[in-house]
This record gives structure tokens, sequence and C-alpha cells, in this order.
């Protein structure tokens, strides 16, 4: 990876193992948060959800700030009651579930989104079972949808909020110049729609022409709808490793 210059678009706070595993391989890591993570609003439904959280029999974790943000506010009121089981969508949110001294029940082994995590057996016969999704501002209904569909009574925690940075779009123009940037790195469909929403009228075109490294195809296909020259090459995965691992995949790509 020699030389490849990196745009990363992971929030402030969260970007430095990306950034540091980049510049290992030999890249140039240049950090743009394309999203913020804010607390919510109004924090009356995850106060409830809080207070009777030993009611349910599961409790899933879509991303890692679903963890940091819901567990920060949770263990600052009590201990998690040992039978409530725990999911978690990916294994970035599992590890840093672990760190808080929490045993993972269900992951799935190999893609990492709502699909592979309700493929597992465990999941497949929900009647009667309570689940609490924690989850930030909107997002897929997907999990809801089927865990309900299989007998679930399913109720969402919002633990957090998601935002499009306050950038001066003629502030970070040079960034998509020519010759500046080899590649960008995006792990969600917001952080992709913010970034094109903060590079402005006139950064957008000369964005377009900038390849993408994305995690999914629904992202490829948002990029393809915004208009990106390129077809955006897909990761395994949104895990830190699987974003070196294909952007070593489009160097080689590039190379030859």
């Amino acid at each position: 990876m020699q030389g490849l210059r990196v745009l990363v678009t992971r929030p402030a706070g969260q970007a430095e193992h990306l950034c540091r595993l980049i510049e290992a391989a030999g890249g140039t890591a240049v950090r743009l948060p394309a999203i913020e993570i804010l607390d919510p609003v109004d924090m009356t439904r995850l106060e409830a959800v809080t207070a009777s959280l030993s009611s349910y029999d599961l409790a899933v974790f879509v991303s890692v700030n679903a963890v940091r943000k819901g567990l920060d506010f949770i263990m600052a009121r009590g201990a998690w009651p040992e039978h409530v089981k725990i999911a978690s969508v990916g294994a970035r949110s599992a590890q840093t579930l672990e760190a808080y001294g929490l045993a993972v029940d269900l992951v799935p082994q190999h893609q990492f989104n709502s699909e592979a995590l309700l493929a597992l057996d465990e999941l497949q016969d929900m009647s009667g079972q309570r689940v609490v999704i924690f989850r930030g501002n909107g997002g897929r209904e997907h999990l809801f949808e089927t865990l309900t569909a299989r007998g679930a009574a399913v109720e969402y925690a919002e633990v957090y909020r998601r935002a499009c940075p306050e950038v001066d779009s003629h502030s970070i123009l040079h960034h998509w110049q020519p010759g500046v940037l080899d590649v960008i790195t995006i792990t969600s469909n917001e952080t992709l729609q913010n970034l094109f929403d903060m590079a402005g009228a006139a950064g957008r075109p000369l964005l377009r022409r900038i390849p993408l490294v994305v995690v999914s195809q629904r992202q490829s296909l948002l990029a393809e709808r915004l208009g990106f020259s390129q077809a955006a090459l897909v990761a395994d995965n949104a895990d830190d490793a699987a974003m070196v691992a294909a952007l070593q995949r489009f160097r080689t790509a590039q190379d030859g």
C-alpha cells in the first residue's frame, strides 16, 4: 500500500486504529470525519429501557456506537442482568462488548450485517421472546420486522443520533483536486451521503471521480446513484482489518 493516499471518514475518535493500520502498511491516512455521533435529544425512552432491562430475553447491539453509548448509560446505573442474552451484528461491536466485561452470546462469523445475524439458528423461533435493539436514530427496519415476524416482542432503544458535521465546503475543496487522494473509505450510507453534501456544489464533480472502498452493496448502489464514475470496491465487512485488505486489493488492481 506504499504511497496510497486514503481519506478516512469514520467519526472523530473512532478513526485512529484504521489510520494506524493504513500508515503501518505504507499508506497515508487523511482524516475527515463525515459523521458525528451525538447523544439523543430525549433520553426518556432509554431511561425506561434501562429501568426494565431485566424483563428482556435478548439485547441486540447494531454498532460499536450503540455498544459504547448504551453501556455507558446502563452501567452508570447498575450491572447488566446476567440472564439477558446479548447479540451483536458485527465483530467490532462484539469486541467492544467484551471490553465492558460482557459475554456475547450471538454474533455472525463471516458477514457482519443484520441478514447474517438473523440467519443464526438461535433466532429462527422467537415466540414469546422480548427483544430490545440498541441503535442510533433511524436506520433499517429489517431486524425489527424479521424478529417480530418470528414471534418476538421487539422494542428500540435509541442511544445516539447521527449528524452531518458542519463544514465549510470551500475549506475542504482541496481534498477533491486531482492527485490529492487515491481512494476514500466509506462505512455507511449516511457517511457517504454526508460526504457528498459536505463537498458542496463546487466539490461534487471532483469528488465523484475519486474511487471508493465501501462495506456493502447498498453503499455501492448509493455511490452509483450519486454519480460516482467508478464502481466502488466492496470490502468483506466494516472491520478495520477488512478495510485494509480491501485497500490492498485496490492498490494491486491499480498497479496491475
